[in-house]
C-alpha cells in the first residue's frame, strides 16, 4: 500500500470532527449515574481514525482482540490494564466499567498509574454472577489534578496567582451545581467561596481548594473532560467451580479393594466401598473428587504392572484403555457397579458438598465397539491396522487414538452424546485426558455447545504440552488446565510462573496447581522427604485458587520406577490399599497439614483468586515471598473489609534459610501502621503472632515448618 504526502504549500484542511475510532480507538462516553460527567462531550464522531481525544492502547485482558472473552468467576477481581495518555502536560484520569450481561453499567473503578512515566494504569472490576459480561476503559482529561497542580507550582514561584485562584473558583463552583451528592456539593461550594475570597491570606485560599476534604470529594466526583471510552472487550463469568476448588483424586477400584492373602487375588473395590472414602475427603477441605475413566477396559493389548506388556488374567488394566466386550465410553466397568450405583456415590458425594468430575478420555481399547463399528473413526496404517497411541519414547500399544478428519461430524455427534448422558447423571466437571491432541476447533464446539446447554459445566484441560497449544485450549473454553508448576521447583522458576499464571496468562489461562498424578512424581518428590510434600501443598494451595493432589500424596508415597518420573506399583495398571487411617492415627500422614491449607483457603478469600497476587523481595536465594489481598465489597450482613496473606516459603527440603523479607507496603494495602511502623500478623500454621513492617528477619528450617502463612490484622 502506498500514501501519498501532504503539499506543504497546501491551505490547511478545514477541521473536521472528532472521528470515530476503530480498534481500540476511543468514542466520547455516556456517563452512567454515579458519575455524570460535568463538562461538553468531545466533538461528535466520525469514522475513520484509530485514535480517540484522549489515546487508549494495550487493554487487557483483551484475548486476540476480543475474539474470546476474557475469563472470570463470580465475585472474583478481574484486573483491567491499558496504557492511557495524551498531549502536553496536563493530568489523565482513567477509569474501568463494568457491563453486565444486559449492557447497563454496573461497576466504575478508578484505575492507578502503574509506575512513573509509563502511562500504564490498572483497576480491578468484581462481577457479581454469571454471564456475558463486558467492560471498557474510558480516558479524560482530569481537570481538578491538572488545576491543583498548576496552582501549586505557579503561586509557589509568585506567577499569575489571582488567575489560578480565580480557575479554581471556576472548576469548584461548577462542580458544586453538577454533583448529585449534596455533602460533595457543600464541600465545593466552601471551597469556591474560600477561593476567590480577597480577605484571606493567598496560603489559606489555596489550601482551601486543595485540603483532603476537596479531594476526597473529587475522588468520588472526578471532574472529567474528553471522556474517552474504549471499545467494549467480553467477559465471560462463570460459577465458583470454573475457577476456585481443592481437587481430590482416587480410583474407585481401589477404595474397597482387598487381597486374599492365600491366593493373592483381589476383589476390586465398588462406587459402594469408595463412598466410606468420600467422609475423610470432604473432612480434609477438598471440593471436587475426581474419578479416573469407570468404564470397561479392553482385554486386548492389556497393560500389566508397572507398564509391563505381559499382563496376567487377573490384572485389571489402565482405565484409560477404555472399552470391551462389555461397553465403551457410555457404560460402567462391572466391576464397580451399575448406574444405580454410580448415582448413589454422586448423592453422597453432593451431601458432603463434594462434587463429582469425571474423566473424559476420547481413547479406545482395540476391543472397544468404535474399533469394529466405526473404523473411520481411526488411523489405519498401510498395512491395515489401526495405529495404537504413541509418544516416544512411551507407547501405548493398549489405546487406539481418535481420528477427527475422516468423520469429523459422526464423530463429533457421538461424543457430544456421551457428555450429555454423563451430565443427565449429575455430572458437571470433565477432566479431559489428553485434548492436546485432538482438533481446536473440536473442544470449542464441544465446550460452547454443551455450556449453551448446561452453562455450570466445567472443563479442565490435562494438559503438559507446548505452551501455544496450552493457550488455544483455553481460548477454546476449557475453563482450567493442568499447568507447568508441577515442575517449577526453585525461587527464580516459582517467581516467574506465578507472575506469568497471574498478571500475563489470567485472562485465558486458569492454572490447577496438581502437586502430583498417577504417572508424575517428579524428583523434588522423590527425593525431598516430608518437606518436600509440605512446600508443594502450600504452594499449591496459596498459589493458586485451584489446586489438586493425587491419594497417597498424604502417605508421602514417594518412590518411582527407576529411570522415570512414574510411580512404582503404579495404581494405573494395578490395585492399591492404603491405610490411610493407619498412617494419621500414628502421626505419618500429611492429611491434617492439608485440612489446615484447606481451612485457611476457606476462610480467606483473597487466596480464591488468581490476579491478586504481588511478589515480594528475599535476601535469600531460596525463600519466596508472595502475598495475596482482596478488598470485599459490603452486603447487607457485614460491612466492607480487606483480607490479606503473605506467605514466606523457604523451597530447599534439604537446609534451614534464613534472611530478610522486604515487602511492598502499597500491595497490602494497609489502613495505617503503627507509630513504629509496624502491624500485627498472625501465623496460621502455628497461631504465633508477631509484629512486622516493611522488613523483617525470617528463619525457616524445612523439616520442622517450611513456610510462614502470615494473616494481616486489619
Amino acid at each position: 500500500m502506498t500514501t501519498s504526502k501532504p503539499d506543504p504549500t497546501a491551505a490547511p484542511p478545514a477541521r473536521r470532527a472528532a472521528p470515530h475510532p476503530a480498534g481500540e480507538a476511543a468514542s466520547p462516553s455516556t456517563v452512567g449515574p454515579a458519575n455524570n460527567r460535568p463538562f461538553p462531550a468531545a466533538p461528535s464522531p466520525a469514522e475513520g481514525l484509530r485514535f480517540g481525544r484522549i489515546p487508549i492502547t494495550g487493554v487487557q485482558p483483551v484475548i486476540e482482540d476480543g475474539k474470546f472473552p476474557a475469563k472470570a468467576v463470580r465475585g472474583g477481581g478481574v484486573t483491567v490494564r491499558a496504557v492511557v495518555f495524551r498531549e502536553g502536560h496536563d493530568a489523565v484520569g482513567v477509569t474501568a466499567v463494568l457491563l453486565d450481561p444486559c449492557g447497563t453499567e454496573v461497576q466504575r473503578t478508578r484505575m492507578a498509574p502503574q509506575g512513573k512515566g509509563s502511562d500504564a494504569w490498572a483497576g480491578t472490576l468484581t462481577p457479581t454472577a454469571e454471564g456475558d459480561w463486558a467492560f471498557a476503559v474510558e480516558g479524560w482529561a482530569d481537570l481538578y489534578a491538572t488545576w491543583a497542580h498548576n496552582a501549586q507550582v505557579k503561586i509557589n514561584a509568585g506567577v499569575d496567582v489571582e488567575v489560578m485562584l480565580a480557575e479554581g473558583h471556576q472548576l469548584l463552583s461548577k462542580a458544586a451545581r453538577d454533583t448529585p451528592h449534596p455533602e460533595d456539593a457543600r464541600t465545593f461550594k466552601h471551597a469556591a467561596k474560600a477561593l476567590a475570597d480577597v480577605s484571606l491570606n493567598t496560603n489559606d485560599r489555596l489550601a482551601a481548594g486543595t485540603g483532603a476534604a476537596v479531594r476526597a470529594a473529587v475522588v468520588r466526583f472526578p471532574l472529567r473532560d474528553l471522556v474517552t471510552r474504549s471499545r467494549s472487550y467480553p467477559l465471560k463469568v462463570e460459577r465458583d467451580a470454573a475457577g476456585r476448588g481443592a481437587w481430590y483424586e482416587f480410583f474407585p477400584r481401589s477404595e474397597g479393594a482387598r487381597r486374599n492373602p492365600d491366593t493373592g487375588a483381589w476383589t476390586s473395590g465398588t462406587f459402594t466401598t469408595a463412598a466410606r472414602r468420600l467422609p475423610a475427603v470432604a473432612a480434609m477441605g477438598f471440593d471436587v473428587i475426581y474419578l479416573p475413566p469407570i468404564h470397561p477396559i479392553g482385554t486386548v493389548n492389556r497393560k500389566g504392572p508397572n507398564n509391563t506388556l505381559n499382563a496376567g488374567p487377573a490384572d485389571p488394566g489402565s482405565p484409560w484403555a477404555i472399552g470391551s466386550a462389555a461397553g465403551g465410553h457410555d457404560a460402567i466397568h462391572p466391576d464397580l457397579g451399575t448406574f444405580a450405583d454410580f448415582d448413589a456415590f454422586v448423592a453422597a458425594a453432593r451431601e458432603l458438598e463434594l462434587e463429582v468430575a469425571l474423566d473424559l478420555a476420547l481413547q479406545c481399547a482395540p476391543d472397544h465397539p468404535w474399533a469394529t463399528e466405526h473404523p473411520e473413526w481411526f488411523t489405519t496404517r498401510v498395512d491395515g491396522t489401526i495405529a495404537y497411541a504413541e509418544n516416544p519414547p512411551k507407547k501405548y500399544q493398549d489405546i487406539y487414538p481418535l481420528n477427527f478428519d475422516n468423520d469429523p461430524a459422526g464423530l463429533s455427534a457421538e461424543i457430544l452424546r456421551i457428555v450429555r448422558l454423563w451430565i443427565s447423571h449429575g455430572v458437571k466437571i470433565f477432566r479431559v485426558d489428553n485434548p492436546h491432541t485432538k482438533p481446536v476447533w473440536f473442544w470449542e464446539w464441544l465446550i460452547g455447545t454443551v455450556n449453551a446447554e448446561n452453562p455450570e459445566v466445567v472443563f479442565l484441560a490435562e494438559a503438559f504440552t507446548r505452551p501455544a497449544m496450552m493457550a488455544a485450549l483455553g481460548r477454546a473454553g476449557f475453563q482450567q488446565s493442568y499447568s507447568y508448576f508441577t515442575w517449577r521447583n526453585t525461587k527464580k522458576e516459582l517467581e516467574e510462573y506465578l507472575h506469568h499464571v497471574s498478571r500475563v496468562s489470567a485472562g485465558y489461562f486458569r492454572p490447577n496447581f496438581f502437586v502430583n498424578t498417577p504417572d508424575i512424581l517428579t524428583e523434588f518428590l522423590q527425593y525431598g522427604g516430608p518437606a518436600a510434600y509440605k512446600i508443594r501443598a502450600v504452594l499449591a494451595a496459596m498459589g493458586s485458587p485451584l489446586w489438586g493432589m493425587y491419594a497417597g500424596y498424604e502417605l508421602i508415597e514417594h518412590v518411582a520406577r527407576p529411570g522415570s518420573e512414574e510411580y512404582i506399583d503404579n495404581e494405573k495398571y494395578e490395585y492399591k490399599d492404603r491405610n490411610f487411617a493407619g498412617a494419621e492415627a500414628s502421626g505419618k500422614s500429611l492429611a491434617p497439614f492439608v485440612t489446615l491449607l484447606n481451612s485457611i483457603r476457606r476462610a480467606h478469600p483473597a487466596l480464591l483468586d488468581l490476579e491478586n497476587l504481588t511478589l515480594h523481595q528475599s535476601s535469600d536465594d531460596s525463600t519466596l515471598v508472595f502475598s495475596k489481598h482482596k478488598t470485599i465489597a459490603a452486603t447487607a450482613d457485614a460491612p466492607a473489609r480487606k483480607d490479606t496473606i503473605i506467605v514466606v516459603i523457604n523451597v530447599d527440603p534439604h537446609s534451614m534459610r534464613e534472611g530478610q523479607v522486604t515487602l511492598d507496603l502499597d500491595a497490602l494495602e494497609l489502613d495505617g501502621l503503627s507509630p513504629d511502623g509496624t502491624f500485627i500478623v498472625d501465623e496460621l500454621i502455628t497461631g504465633a503472632t508477631w509484629n512486622w513492617g516493611k522488613q523483617n528477619y525470617f528463619r525457616l528450617d524445612a523439616h520442622l515448618e517450611p513456610a510462614h502463612i502470615l494473616h494481616v490484622r486489619r
